[in-house]
């Protein structure tokens, strides 16, 4: 990357394995920023994704970052800088070769360094708020992060398959908190909710205060799958903010994030992970994945998935910065932002672009990694060079 000194640059990798390939509980991948001298900028930040407890081969991604600051005294100076990608797969796994998709933004310093606390909030509403009720309305998700599918507060439904990973995203304003929660079907009666075709935010009494307020009783197959549903929350550079998952037995289930504080620049110095990556407002991401298991129980049909989504508190002014974000409008929220969420707009759908920036949309599709280790030095113009080390 060539950075200027005053800048702090984000690295999000998406390592996308071959569906049905095999994974195990550690496979994953780790990503690292570093300097000329292979020194590693933050070393704390180094951060690593692994497919976890679902063994479900599904996107992972893993964020790192530069960071500058009077308290930071490595990688201080203008440069170039390089991204370290490594893979871990266990001998059992598949050993293909995964997708990789690198994001990079930049952040500048502010304006002002004192013009915001540099310590966390002490204290914010913990509170678990209560749950969007009313009709559910069909939003399809995305199959990638530039496919998601925007959502505003409300009530929303989709079907997915055993094995897939749907993709949204929320725009969430500086002062705002987020919630989600995320509701899987009965086996047997996928279709059977009643959506509504609206794509507009949702509204109305419901039926029984449910998703479509339906009795989903057991339906056919039956068994076990721990870690079935998988539900990740990312912030606008996909670093992870909160998971949460959930078994299946063929029930009906619910996953829900822990509760968010709002979206505050002071956030970043919170000791907890899920309170420091609610540093910036702009497009949260959701990544909702169904375990490939779930059709060895119960069968290769798709199960309803409703997410009920909360974004509360007032809008406030952001900090002041000396200088513009890359990708622009990459830490706030427009009004353009606001009717994509309105209308369910992908990031690549009419109205919900940003317009020139997508020539500045630093999203690099590199190729695959196979056992071993991918080194990354991005460019002006964002344009990469890869060489692989024990591939």
């Amino acid at each position: 990357m060539d950075l200027t000194a005053g800048e702090s640059a984000y690295v999000a990798v998406t390592a996308v394995p071959e569906f049905g390939s095999r994974v195990s509980y550690a496979d994953g991948v780790e990503v690292s920023v570093q300097d000329a001298d292979g020194n590693n900028c933050s070393p704390v930040e180094s951060q690593e994704a692994r497919f976890g407890a679902s063994e479900s081969p599904h996107p992972i991604t893993a964020t790192a970052v530069r960071r500058v600051g009077p308290d930071e005294k490595t990688c201080e100076g203008a440069g170039t800088y390089y991204v370290l990608v490594e893979r871990a797969s266990a001998p059992e796994s598949s050993q293909g070769a995964w997708d990789l998709e690198l994001r990079v933004a930049s952040e500048p310093a502010l304006r002002s360094a004192g013009a915001v606390p540099t310590e966390p909030p002490r204290s914010w509403n913990s509170a678990t708020p209560a749950p969007p009720t009313g009709e559910r309305k069909r939003r399809e998700g995305g199959t990638s992060f530039h496919g998601a599918r925007a959502l505003g507060r409300g009530v929303w439904g989709d079907s997915i398959e055993p094995g897939e990973t749907l993709f949204y995203r929320v725009p969430v304003d500086w002062g705002q908190q987020l919630s989600v929660g995320a509701e899987l079907g009965s086996s047997g009666e996928s279709g059977a909710l009643g959506d509504s075709g609206a794509s507009g935010e949702s509204g109305g009494a419901g039926e029984g205060g449910g998703a479509g307020g339906v009795d989903r009783g057991a339906g056919r197959g039956s068994g076990y799958v721990s870690s079935a549903l998988v539900m990740s929350l990312m912030n606008p550079v996909r670093v992870e903010a909160d998971d949460a998952d959930t078994a299946y037995d063929g029930k009906q289930k619910t996953a829900e994030l822990d509760p968010l504080p709002p979206v505050a620049y002071e956030n970043r110095y919170a000791p907890a992970d899920e309170v420091a990556a609610m540093r910036f407002a702009g497009w949260y991401y959701l990544a909702v994945h169904l375990s490939a298991d779930v059709a060895k129980k119960f069968g290769d049909d798709p199960l309803d998935l409703t997410l009920r989504v909360d974004v509360g508190g007032t809008a406030r002014p952001g900090p002041e910065y000396a200088g513009s974000p890359v990708p622009a409008e990459e830490f706030g929220v427009t009004e353009r932002d606001r009717e994509a969420a309105r209308r369910g707009e992908t990031a690549t759908g009419s109205g919900a672009d940003r317009g020139d920036d997508r020539r500045a949309m630093v999203v690099l599709a590199v190729g695959g990694i196979g056992g071993g280790v991918a080194l990354l030095a991005i460019l002006g113009g964002w344009a990469w060079i890869a060489r692989r080390r024990g591939a």
